[in-house]
């Protein structure tokens, strides 16, 4: 390709891009629909404008890997931990009755079993770009449905090379090509990634920090991805696979954000020219010769893949609307399905006009996805996605972080000394109602690096946050302790599991439902005929005692045994510290039961 013939295809994809995305964007269908109909459009099958969609898919196939390289940043490994029901038990259920089922139904038709096999195990796959990006577009990833969703493709990128070696017995004479040595190699890969990303990697990126050049932390962080893409290839491993392992393995490093916000933008161009490079491997001319048998095949395959999520969902326990989130999800056929069909047909167990075919339904089925997630949001009853954050304008000495029942009150008492507050809440409902009486509240994620940076966190003279959700509220916590730990925080935690993971971060929390508990004991006890001094010295000495019990379990608060030991002594010794608090009063006076 020639220089200027490189720039003509570039200014064409990207004209593509501006154009269709935000009228996509605009009419409610998901930039993912805009980018594959764009590239339905500019495919060697519609206007010609773009002759090789295959050259341009494998270059953008790395948006797919910056993806999921994201996703593992957001999640530190005991998350991880934490699917493994669902990654393992829902994955394997979904990848192994979709393979029989469909196998099942190709054999009826008179397929042969080879055949029908290739075509069960291509179609039992689902499209991590497309599932992952639609669900995050709509900032559904964190739903239960979302979840599960993620668990299943994390599954089916894990079933790749047993898939790959079943492949292999399938072809005429592969009996002997599975090489066991490969498992040995692919097992040492990750054991290498794992140990060099905790011993090796961190000094590196520090160093590289140091320089204090944006561009060559931005350029690490591509080698890097692209090192562990190259790693985990060369031993048949999944390069999805392998980088959201590199991304896992950095969720607890304190240079996870710049590496999060160093990579979106590269993330998003070359994972919207995937989306391009998919439409336009569309062949349309087969569809217009066959509409019928193209078209009913890619319905019938979409209909049956979301029957069998939807009763894995439910079976799993998930609600009905995430079960049905999870299903429309992850309905279409993956673009794994292009290499599994691909080495079908070199094998000799698919003939072209069934590869033809095939490849035909699973780039049609991905066309279905983004329409099905609108009908979803329009009749599962779900808002639709919220704004994009506020431009911050305003530097203040105090944050505040979740501007909800708990952060209007602490708003309401500083600004009442006259201690000026920046207020930022991520519900859109919470911050235009917030702004019909009056409050300058700005909607933002609080626990973004660039967010906080615009918010002016490194001249506040004090954070507090008072989030809903204890998740958020930690990661928000980490981030700015990682990032400014001079900045004082005020944070309030939901329960006594959540002050724990406070304390870990040096952070005296403030239990929101703990003061009020103790406000409504000494109200009992007054009832209960206690005076009203002797009311307030049992309440005390109660705090007292519940702080110190707090520090002591934290040391044991992973040791469910231990954990339970403590509170037990705990209870014991609050009966007897009572007791002798209650010795200077009337014994008339002191009803415990």
């Amino acid at each position: 390709m020639n220089p200027s013939g490189f720039l003509v295809e570039a200014a064409i994809y990207l004209s593509a891009a501006v154009l269709a995305v935000p009228l996509f964007k605009r009419l409610g269908l998901g930039s993912v629909l805009g980018y594959l109909l764009a590239g339905v459009l500019i495919g060697p099958y519609a206007f010609k404008l773009i002759g090789d969609a295959e050259q341009v898919l494998h270059f953008a196939e790395f948006g797919v890997v910056l993806l999921l390289f994201l996703v593992g940043l957001e999640l530190e490994p005991d998350k991880v931990w934490e699917l493994r029901k669902r990654l393992f038990g829902l994955g394997g259920l979904q990848v192994g009755g979709t393979i029989a089922l469909v196998a099942g139904i190709a054999l009826m038709t008179g397929l042969s079993w080879p055949v029908a096999l290739v075509a069960g195990i291509g179609i039992a796959m689902s499209s991590t770009a497309i599932g992952l990006a639609s669900l995050e577009e709509r900032k559904l990833l964190r739903t239960s449905g979302g979840q599960a969703s993620f668990a299943v493709l994390l599954f089916q990128d894990l079933s790749v090379v047993p898939l790959f070696m079943l492949l292999a017995l399938l072809a005429p004479g592969g009996a002997g090509a599975v090489d066991p040595w490969a498992v040995v190699k692919a097992l040492a890969v990750v054991v290498a990634i794992i140990l060099a990303s905790r011993t090796v990697l961190r000094p590196v990126m520090r160093v590289i920090a140091e320089t204090g050049m944006r561009e060559i932390f931005v350029a690490f962080s591509l080698l890097l991805v692209i090192g562990v893409s190259i790693a985990v290839q060369s031993v048949g491993l999944s390069m999805a696979l392998g980088t959201f392992l590199a991304g896992v393995l950095l969720a607890d490093s304190e240079y996870r954000y710049e590496l999060r916000l160093d990579i979106e933008p590269v993330k998003g161009l070359l994972l919207g020219l995937f989306f391009i490079a998919v439409g336009m491997s569309v062949d349309m001319s087969l569809i217009v010769k066959a509409p019928v048998l193209i078209l009913g095949l890619a319905l019938l395959l979409v209909l049956v893949k979301a029957a069998i999520l939807y009763g894995l969902g439910r079976l799993f326990h998930l609600a009905s609307r995430d079960a049905l989130l999870f299903a429309v999800g992850l309905s279409q056929v993956g673009e794994f399905a292009f290499v599994i069909f691909g080495i079908g047909l070199s094998q000799g167990s698919l003939d072209r006009e069934t590869y033809n075919v095939l490849n035909a339904v699973v780039a049609v089925s991905m066309l279905t996805t983004p329409l099905l997630l609108v009908l979803y949001d329009r009749f599962a009853g779900l808002q639709a996605a919220p704004p994009d954050d506020d431009a911050i304008e305003e530097e203040n000495p105090v944050i505040v972080a979740g501007f909800g029942r708990f952060g209007q009150i602490v708003g309401r008492v500083l600004l009442a000394h006259g201690i000026p507050a920046t207020l930022i809440d991520k519900d859109p409902n919470q911050v235009e109602l917030m702004r019909s009486f009056g409050w300058r509240c700005y909607y933002g994620d609080a626990s973004r690096l660039d967010l906080l940076q615009q918010a002016g966190i490194a001249k506040a003279s004090l954070f507090v946050i008072a989030l809903d959700d204890p998740h958020a509220a930690l990661e928000t916590a980490r981030l700015v302790k990682e990032r400014w730990p001079e900045v004082p925080i005020v944070a309030r935690a939901r329960s006594r599991t959540d002050a724990f993971d406070f304390h870990e971060l040096g952070i005296e929390p403030i239990r929101e439902t703990f003061h009020s508990a103790l406000e409504a004991a000494r109200q009992a006890l007054v009832a209960l005929k206690v005076s009203a001094s002797g009311a307030a010295r049992i309440v005390r000495q109660f705090d007292r005692h519940d702080q110190e019990l707090m520090e002591r379990a934290l040391k044991v608060r992973h040791d469910r045994e231990a954990l339970i030991d403590l509170t037990e002594q705990g209870r014991q010794d609050l009966k007897v510290l009572l007791a002798a608090e209650s010795g200077d009063l009337e014994e008339d006076e002191l009803i415990i039961r």
